[in-house]
């Protein structure tokens, strides 16, 4: 079994291949973190394509819809009002000044449900949340100090194995 970067598991590794290690997993930790926030971009540009998509839906559901709407709505009102048994009812005109406030109360309702959507995806933290890490990262590893372990007689390599290993790095 080996380390990353070739050298046998507990053998004395250089400051070389040491610092080789560190920047092989830092620039995986950065590529992994970029990886993440293109999936988040994605994630935020698919909520945004549906809120505009659920926008057009409801404008074109409104468009074909008011002048049937509007009719039934207006026939409607005027026969509840008396005008089914001859006695006249509300004016037509009322009824379908009637009808169109409705029109504009149920588009309104479909506006608020669509810019609620939109705030909820201009809201997301997705690419921040990476940013934040890539941050908290470079801070905890700026801070890190070495911690050099006491060397003792029975760890001392002896000296033509510690020349070779010199040689070969």
């Amino acid at each position: 079994m080996s380390a990353p970067d070739g050298s046998p598991v507990g053998a004395e590794r250089s400051i070389g291949q040491l610092f080789a290690s560190a920047t092989t997993e830092m620039s995986a930790l950065v590529h992994d973190e970029i990886a993440l926030a293109k999936v988040q971009l994605k994630q935020d540009v698919k909520r945004g394509v549906t809120s505009a998509a659920l926008f057009i839906v409801a404008l074109t559901m409104l468009l074909f819809s008011l002048p049937m709407l509007s009719f039934a709505l207006a026939y409607g009102i005027n026969a509840w009002t008396g005008g089914h048994n001859g006695e006249g009812g509300w004016n037509l005109a009322w009824c379908f000044l009637l009808s169109f406030a409705g029109s504009l109360v149920l588009a309104g309702l479909l506006g608020l449900i669509g810019a609620k959507i939109a705030k909820k995806a201009k809201q997301s933290k997705g690419p921040q949340k990476v940013a934040a890490s890539v941050k908290e990262t470079a801070g905890v590893l700026q801070n890190a100090k070495p911690h050099p372990r006491q060397v003792t007689p029975g760890d001392r390599v002896p000296e033509a194995i510690e020349a070779v290993a010199r040689s070969s790095s």
